[in-house]
């Protein structure tokens, strides 16, 4: 393969007159671009790291709630049924006065409107 100015009249060993100072610059200037892109995605690819160790802080929090707040339902839940196992009337009969007291309530404040 013929490089178009090499070996063309001019003298072996003269590669300015050559034209090879001109690819070597063309290279070195493809080089540093490269090395600008490889740069560019080192600090990307950190950056996503970074974000992942984050997220998966934040996943480990929120499991840790949920196990807290499931907990704290499940004991709910045992009282609820204790209490529905038992005959204590008095405290269904509570329970309904309650929940009538509430819906008048929140009739008379929808009518006021």
């Amino acid at each position: 393969m013929r490089r178009a100015g090499l070996g063309e009249g001019a003298p072996q060993g003269n590669y300015v007159a050559s034209g090879y100072s001109v690819y070597e610059e063309e290279n070195e200037h493809l080089q540093e671009g490269l090395r600008a892109k490889v740069n560019a995605l080192k600090h990307l690819s950190i950056d996503i790291g970074n974000e992942v160790k984050y997220q998966n802080k934040m996943l480990g929090d929120m499991d840790t709630d949920f196990d807290s707040t499931g907990g704290l339902l499940g004991a709910t839940m045992g009282r609820l049924k204790l209490l529905s196992r038992g005959s204590q009337t008095k405290i269904y009969c509570y329970m309904l006065l309650f929940a009538l007291f509430v819906f008048i309530v929140l009739y008379w404040v929808i009518r006021l409107r």
